[in-house]
């Protein structure tokens, strides 16, 4: 047996790099039996059957795994959010950043198109990185016309598996060509019509960028919290679950009741109102979402 991890999925067949060779896998028929799907991200442990096939018989237990898109064992998820076209919205990032830390996975966000903006706007979106920051989270931005803004971003890929996320035509597969020019990405234009971007990307797959992986995944539409609990949604706020523990009541909701360390750090600008009106919206869609059976 030999040990690998799956780099691509498609049409049934799962790409397993082991050492410098990849191999073109099925998986054992006892896993959709027990209903188990590998994954792109997996490691796995594999036979070889002929020359640079064979069949996988064992996926390692999973550090994380994403369902939209299908990956596992992800590092990093950097959130490409664009400055216009489609506009910048706190709200759409923050739900980005929720459904992230409620994996274990850690969120970097970028900000592209910022050469389309204006002096004034770009002093808005400066005062946005400056709350981002301070809450821990990591931001750049960039200009994927302008290519001497990139090379400062290699840092963050070296060693590690990052996942891109964010809604179509945000720039993810221009950015990534930018990064790696020899990837040649397919990008779309922007649809006028519709005002979104076309899907450009298939399937999942994991390319060697910059001395680490990284997956380029279709563009999300759909960003629903199924599994998250009302209960774990403050974890997913890191500037709440600092100080959650000096709530009156164990098992602070920050809403209604008294006491509230959260609400006392929004009433002082210590919290971002956006963000704390932001977590109210995400706790009632998740206490009014449909039970599933």
């Amino acid at each position: 047996m030999a040990e690998g991890r799956i780099v691509k999925a498609l049409s049934g067949f799962y790409y397993v790099q082991s050492g410098d060779k990849i191999y073109s896998c099925k998986g054992r028929g006892v896993f959709r039996n027990r209903k188990i799907t590998p994954l792109v991200g997996d490691f796995v442990q594999f036979e070889e059957s002929n020359p640079g096939e064979g069949y996988i018989m064992e996926i390692e237990k999973r550090s994380n795994e994403l369902v939209r898109p299908p990956i596992a064992n992800i590092n990093q998820a950097i959130i490409v959010s664009s400055a216009v076209s489609p506009d910048f919205s706190t709200l759409l990032l923050d739900r980005f950043l929720v459904l992230i830390e409620s994996k274990n996975i850690n969120p970097l966000i970028f900000i592209t198109k910022i050469d389309l903006i204006s002096d004034k706007e770009r002093m808005n979106m400066n005062s946005y990185k400056e709350i981002y920051e301070k809450i821990g989270y990591s931001v750049e931005m960039l200009s994927s016309k302008q290519p001497d803004n990139v090379p400062v971003l290699e840092h963050y890929f070296a060693d590690k598996v990052s996942v891109f996320a964010g809604q179509s035509g945000v720039g993810k597969s221009t950015l990534l060509n930018v990064l790696k020019p020899s990837l040649l990405l397919k990008t779309a234009e922007i649809s006028k019509s519709l005002g979104r971007g076309k899907h450009t990307t298939r399937h999942v797959e994991l390319m060697q960028v910059n001395h680490g992986l990284v997956a380029d995944t279709p563009g999300f539409s759909i960003l629903e919290f199924n599994e998250i609990e009302a209960e774990e949604l403050t974890n997913c706020f890191p500037e709440m679950r600092a100080i959650r523990e000096n709530c009156k009541f164990r098992g602070c909701m920050h809403h209604k009741e008294p006491k509230c360390a959260v609400k006392t750090a929004v009433d002082n600008e210590e919290i971002p109102k956006f963000r704390y009106e932001h977590y109210l919206s995400f706790l009632e869609e998740i206490q009014t979402r449909k039970p599933r059976y």
